[in-house]
């Protein structure tokens, strides 16, 4: 009913199930997969990440919307190629705001959640381990130039374009296309996936 009631969104299917969803996602094409984790048959982060590796769904965005607010779920939604994560209980507005924001290559998880997350699992702390690029990964990161690769580490603040574009005294029309060339060579679909990237590389401690 919340999309429906758009005049720029509509519902195009719904499924019960993860397998139902990824049928549902290659028949329909969707810009926007809302996607829940626990389900039967097959969950959730299984089926986002089914979605996102299907290239013929690379235009369609997944947002993981749960009860569960959990850094493990929250990650492991993220590593499986979700634009985002949210909650059941997001007001409509919000929800309305996350779907259109994807579309565009957006996140939308706030920037303070991916942080925690981020540092909770891959960062600093008691018992955490110091990761290092594999081979595949080196290769990604030898694309970018020191600009870009500088542009990473920005966006692995949570900060906007517009915040990093003051902090570097650029606009943000440059820091816009810096991060367009980042994503396009780290093979990553928006500005999350390149965060979890410079996590799990140690790029960013």
């Amino acid at each position: 009913m919340v999309i429906d009631s758009q005049s720029d969104l509509q519902v195009v299917d719904q499924a019960g199930n993860g397998q139902d969803a990824l049928a549902a996602a290659r028949a329909q094409q969707p810009d926007v997969v809302l996607m829940d984790i626990r389900m039967p048959i097959m969950d959730g982060l299984e089926a986002t990440r089914l979605i996102t590796e299907d290239p013929a769904l690379s235009d369609t965005r997944v947002i993981v919307l749960t009860t569960f607010d959990t850094d493990e779920y929250a990650l492991e939604a993220l590593r499986a190629g979700a634009s985002g994560f949210l909650l059941k209980d997001v007001k409509p507005e919000t929800l309305l705001d996350s779907i259109r924001t994807v579309t565009t290559g957006g996140a939308v998880i706030a920037p303070t959640t991916t942080r925690r997350l981020l540092d909770a699992t891959l960062g600093g702390g008691a018992g955490a381990r110091r990761r290092f690029p594999d081979a595949r990964q080196q290769e990604k990161l030898s694309r970018l130039t020191n600009r870009e690769r500088g542009i990473l580490l920005e966006l692995a603040t949570g900060d906007s374009n517009n915040e990093i574009a003051a902090r570097l005294f650029v606009s943000e029309a440059t820091v816009k296309t810096h991060v367009g060339q980042v994503l396009a060579k780290l093979e990553v679909r928006d500005r999350v996936q390149a965060v979890v990237f410079a996590y799990e590389t140690g790029l960013v401690a």
